[in-house]
C-alpha cells in the first residue's frame, strides 16, 4: 500500500485502487464539501478545496491502472540500476513541462522487457491525476483490441466503443504494437491515433519494440523475431503521426524482474 497526503493506493482485484484517508473536519465547509464565496458582491456556492483529493481519487480509480502497479511512483522507480536513470529523468522532465488544458506532446517509452516502462507509465499517470487533476485512462493494447472487437460484435455504437478513448485527455496504451497485426488491429489503432491527433489529445505508450530497426547480422532475415521496429509494426502512416506528436524515449538498464527475483 502506498500512502500519500490524504489518500492511499493499494491493489484490489485486478486494479490499483485509491482511497481517501479520513482527516479532521474541514474548517471552511464543516464537512459539507460546499463553500459560499462572495465575489464583487455576488455570492456563489461551489465545491470546497477540501474536495480536491476525493475528486482526484475518483479520477485515479477511473483510470483503471493494473493492481501490480499500485506502488509505482516516480519516487519508487529503481534509478540506482545501471543505465536506468536516463529514462526516469526524461519522464521527469516531461512531467515538469506538462501544462493542463494545453496541447502537450505525448510520450512513447521503448525498451526491452523488464526495464520498468509500465512502472514509469503508471507513475506518470498518477502524477498527472493527483498533481494536476487530469482525467486519464490506462489500457493494455491486446485487451483494448479485444474489448473493441467484442463491442462491435454486440453491435454497440462507435460512441460506446471508441469515442471515450478519443475524448479522454490522456490515453495510456501499454505494449503498443503487440498482437498479430491483423487488418482489424491496424484499422482500430489508426482510427484512435488519427482522431486523438486531430483532437490534440495526449497519448502515452510503452512498447517492447525498438523505435528504429536494429543493426542485423549479415545472415539475418526480416523474418527473424525481435528485429522489427515499432514503425514496421504500426506502419509508416501511424508511426509518422506518433513521431510528430510524441517525445520518444528509450528506457535502458537491467531486467528489473530478474534483479528483483535474485534479491528475493
Amino acid at each position: 500500500m502506498v500512502e500519500r497526503e490524504g489518500y492511499t493506493v493499494e491493489p484490489v482485484g485486478e486494479r490499483a485502487v485509491a482511497r481517501v484517508v479520513p482527516g479532521p473536519v474541514c474548517a471552511f465547509c464543516e464537512g459539507t464539501g460546499r463553500r459560499t464565496l462572495e465575489m464583487r458582491g455576488v455570492q456563489r456556492v461551489g465545491r470546497c478545496r477540501c474536495q480536491k483529493i476525493p475528486d482526484r481519487v475518483i479520477l485515479y480509480n477511473r483510470a483503471q491502472i493494473p493492481a501490480r502497479y499500485a506502488e509505482s511512483t516516480m519516487a519508487t522507480f529503481r534509478t540506482d540500476l545501471p543505465d536506468a536513470r536516463a529514462g526516469w529523468t526524461m519522464c521527469r522532465n516531461w512531467l515538469d513541462r506538462y501544462r493542463p488544458g494545453e496541447e502537450n506532446a505525448g510520450l512513447i517509452l521503448s525498451g526491452e522487457p523488464g526495464r520498468g516502462k509500465t512502472h514509469l507509465l503508471s507513475a506518470v499517470l498518477r502524477e498527472l491525476i493527483f498533481q494536476h487533476g487530469v482525467s486519464c485512462r490506462f489500457v493494455e493494447f491486446t485487451h483494448l483490441i479485444s474489448s473493441i472487437k467484442e463491442g462491435f460484435d454486440r453491435k454497440e455504437s462507435e460512441a460506446t466503443t471508441l469515442t471515450p478513448l478519443v475524448r479522454v485527455p490522456v490515453l495510456a496504451v501499454d505494449e503498443l504494437g503487440k498482437g498479430r497485426r491483423t487488418e482489424f488491429e491496424v484499422a482500430v489503432l489508426d482510427e484512435i491515433i488519427t482522431r486523438r491527433y486531430n483532437a490534440r489529445g495526449t497519448l502515452l505508450a510503452t512498447t517492447n519494440y525498438p523505435l528504429t530497426r536494429r543493426a542485423q547480422p549479415a545472415a539475418a532475415t526480416l523474418a527473424l523475431p525481435g528485429l522489427e521496429s515499432l514503425s514496421e509494426r504500426l506502419g509508416d502512416r501511424i508511426f509518422s503521426r506518433l513521431k510528430e506528436s510524441n517525445t520518444m524515449i528509450t528506457v535502458g538498464g537491467e531486467d528489473y524482474r530478474v534483479t528483483h527475483a535474485q534479491r528475493r
